[in-house]
């Protein structure tokens, strides 16, 4: 009865309509449930709720470290494939003011690279990821060190991500730097 995907399934792979859709039926079926006090189907249907969620925690955290990646790579291509496209992405580089369009972020990334060479070692620390619906976020501490040894220090990171057309793309990065 539950987890049924409909439309663009390829080889078995969700499409982010049919786990949406599949969410709100699941939700529907869980109320049910428990205004019937079927309990034991509710906590089937919970246990399913949680295996769609926990996907979409894992294709967010996909989307990060193909972030990561990209930054550590000094990519510009790949950024800006990564960022969502439009005026109302934002970017936050540690000690700077907010940056705000996705080609005034593309160029705050050059500049960013343009001393540094690649790649750069970054760890990241304490990752914790949220997703509700169509956003998720991750935030977590990130440590960069250049080929150089030079050592940025640690900065406590946000980067939430928007789920468009069933792909996640970040739209926020903001990375403060920490006292440890």
């Amino acid at each position: 009865m539950l987890c049924q995907a409909e439309g663009d399934d390829v080889e078995g792979n969700l499409s982010a309509e049919s786990i949406i859709s599949d969410e709100q039926t699941l939700q529907r079926y869980l109320q049910i449930a428990i205004e019937e006090e079927n309990y034991a189907e509710a906590a089937k249907i919970r246990d399913d709720l949680r295996v769609l969620h926990e996907d979409s925690k894992a294709s967010v955290l996909a989307a990060n470290s193909r972030f990561y990646d990209a930054f550590r790579r000094g990519d510009l291509a790949t950024m800006q494939n990564l960022w969502a496209k439009g005026d109302d992405v934002c970017c936050v580089h540690p000690a700077a003011n907010g940056i705000s369009g996705y080609d005034f972020i593309m160029e705050s990334w050059e500049i960013v690279w343009m001393n540094y060479e690649f790649p750069l070692e970054i760890e990241l620390k304490n990752v914790r990821v949220h997703v509700k619906g169509d956003f998720g976020y991750v935030t977590c501490m990130e440590f960069v060190k250049t080929t150089k040894g030079n050592n940025w220090g640690a900065q406590f990171v946000t980067n939430v991500f928007e789920r468009i057309n069933g792909e996640w793309y970040i739209c926020v990065h903001h990375a403060s730097q920490a006292d440890l």
